[in-house]
């Protein structure tokens, strides 16, 4: 009699297994991510917004005219990702990485003499803002009122749901760059907690088991 030999793992656990290890190569290559480059400070320079001294993408800015025969109403704008701002007839003026005197002075001198003879004016910044969404108690926009760290900007938001996955955080820099951040590792003292700048966004994903 002629035997049968089965073989120890049928091809369709072989397909799953590998599909399994590959998927685990994949999560495990995302949730570590490049320090160096996380700790960085992002190449739209906020270390200027940090200082209180110089405009950075997502800012706010309250823009007043006075001195015209017609008066014109005090403008709000936001800072874009090309790091401009747009306001009516003189179109685009670039504000990132400036001070408030300096976007004072370019708007001026846009506006006179082109539109009209005199012209004041003043410009300030609303608060800085950075964003956490997902498993969180509070999410949504949060004051920027100083140095804070992932961890920290999680626990200002609310803290974790019962449902976030603590090791799948994502931060998306104002700039774009995105990171997976591991928060256990970072608790437990295995991994730096990275900063928090100035239009970031922070998205603590929900558990899937």
């Amino acid at each position: 009699m002629k035997l049968k030999i089965m073989p120890l793992f049928p091809k369709t656990f072989l397909k799953t297994a590998s599909a399994l290890s590959l998927l685990a190569l994949f999560v495990a290559g995302c949730a570590t991510p490049d320090y160096k480059d996380v700790m960085a400070v992002p190449d739209n320079d906020p270390s200027a917004a940090l200082a209180g001294a110089r405009f950075n993408v997502g800012d706010t800015l309250a823009i007043a005219f006075t001195g015209p025969p017609d008066p014109i109403a005090t403008q709000e704008k936001t800072i874009g990702e090309d790091g401009k701002i747009t306001l009516a007839d003189i179109g685009e003026v670039v504000a990132v990485g400036k001070t408030s005197s300096e976007v004072e002075k370019i708007i001026h001198d846009k506006y006179v003499p082109a539109f009209v003879n005199h012209l004041n004016v003043t410009v300030k910044a609303g608060d800085r803002v950075f964003y956490v969404r997902g498993e969180v108690g509070n999410k949504g926009r949060q004051v920027y009122v100083g140095q804070i760290t992932v961890t920290k900007a999680i626990t200002s938001a609310g803290d974790f749901t019962d449902f976030a996955n603590h090791k799948n955080v994502l931060l998306i820099r104002s700039n774009g760059k995105r990171f997976i951040i591991d928060c256990d590792a970072i608790l437990s003292g295995k991994q730096p907690d990275p900063p928090v700048y100035p239009g970031d966004q922070i998205e603590v994903r929900r558990r899937r088991w």
